[in-house]
């Protein structure tokens, strides 16, 4: 049983405990997801311009490079500077970007501004979830991930089904809405939403906090098992749209229409799911999680018949709703206050780094094999399963003596 999690507490006395502050974070987060139209229509979108298949790879890594240096810089902002400035630049700056790319024809244009869009977007990842994690008790910090991934995936549900219409139309308006939900995410951000922790400037270098993390194995070994999964996350943003119109033999709506029962499903079940997880050892949890996101992407390997996709989309869910939240909550846990942006920032470095290495290497075995991208996705889900099933719990880092901000 998981030692932290109070075991009768109710959902709805949960969420009713949760801070207004973290309301408004979440409305926020919901507005800009219902808009994260481009990066998982990217593939689609460069191919109907006529480009070859390398500047898609390259411009999905070149996303992935932007967000790994924004993980790094992010969390180190996070907490030198504070959570909200670094919020604040990062809407500002990813929705002019993502203008910017909208206007970009040549391939190098393409590749170079997609890494300006991963670096500036990227960057609130850190500073978000330690903010998260500054305003909500450690005890309610796994419904408040849980609720922050129904934003999350309740926009993306709703988007992807809109999406899908403007992109059989323009993919213009893609990049505006993009854009402008952004800009609103920001606005919420700077009106609503306090400061956080206070930055610890003696204690915010990279050199500090990289030991605390070699200290930490848990840690560790949760984010190896973050890039593992992040390695088979990343292709439903590119190649399993690809094995849908291509194997599968079907339009742009139907892979937006399965790709939002991903989000449809998390809305509607993942928040009471965690009613359930959160009475066991979160190791396990994600162990069985993983494995479930890996088997589940692994039945493409049998081809796209439709039935069989919509079956990938409904195992693949059910590992990230196991998952994921715990995932999440596990690692902030384990994260001195003074230094959660940082420990943040580096899971976020899991994710980038699979997004730099990921698609390209999933478009190129594509070509090749789809069914051999697809078994080693499933191995991937494996070896994330087996790097966190061993781990032995320990307790949450201790509370630095830092004020909160008023």
């Amino acid at each position: 049983m998981n030692a932290h999690a109070p075991p009768h507490a109710s959902l709805w006395s949960d969420l009713r405990r949760l801070p207004r502050c973290y309301w408004i974070l979440f409305s926020g987060t919901l507005i800009n997801r219902f808009g994260h139209f481009v990066m998982p229509f990217l593939a689609l979108y460069l191919k109907r311009q006529g480009h070859e298949a390398w500047v898609t790879g390259a411009s999905l890594a070149a996303y992935g490079a932007g967000a790994l240096l924004a993980n790094i810089t992010g969390g180190y902002c996070a907490d030198r500077i504070g959570r909200k400035p670094t919020i604040l630049f990062s809407c500002t700056s990813a929705a002019l970007s993502m203008l910017a790319l909208s206007q970009a024809h040549a391939p190098g244009a393409i590749v170079a501004i997609s890494g300006v869009v991963g670096l500036a977007s990227a960057m609130y990842f850190p500073a978000s979830s330690a903010l998260l994690a500054d305003m909500v008790p450690a005890a309610l910090r796994i419904r408040a991930f849980g609720c922050q991934r129904l934003a999350v995936n309740l926009g993306f549900a709703l988007g992807m089904i809109t999406a899908g219409a403007l992109a059989a139309g323009s993919f213009l308006w893609l990049f505006v809405i993009d854009a402008a939900t952004t800009a609103l995410l920001g606005l919420l951000v700077l009106i609503g939403l306090p400061a956080g922790k206070k930055p610890a400037p003696s204690n915010a270098g990279w050199g500090v906090a990289l030991r605390s993390m070699r200290g930490n194995p848990p840690y560790v070994r949760a984010v190896f098992a973050a890039f593992c999964s992040a390695m088979i996350f990343w292709q439903l943003s590119s190649t399993w749209g690809l094995h849908v119109t291509t194997v599968g033999g079907f339009s742009e709506k139907t892979y937006g229409w399965l790709m939002a029962i991903n989000g449809l499903m998390i809305v509607a079940f993942e928040l009471p799911l965690t009613s359930l997880t959160r009475r066991f050892a979160p190791p396990r949890v994600m162990a069985a999680g993983y494995l479930l996101v890996g088997l589940g992407i692994g039945l493409s390997a049998f081809g796209g018949a439709l039935p069989l996709l919509v079956a990938v989309m409904v195992l693949f869910t059910l590992g990230e709703m196991v998952a994921l939240p715990v995932s999440h909550s596990f690692v902030a846990n384990l994260a001195p206050d003074d230094m959660r942006g940082r420990f943040m920032g580096v899971l976020g470095v899991a994710w980038s780094s699979a997004t730099m290495i990921g698609p390209a290497a999933g478009l190129a075995l594509f070509e090749r094999s789809p069914e051999s991208l697809w078994i080693a996705c499933f191995g991937f889900g494996a070896l994330a399963a087996a790097s966190v099933a061993g781990i032995r719990e320990r307790q949450p880092a201790a509370a630095a003596p830092v004020p909160a901000a008023t």
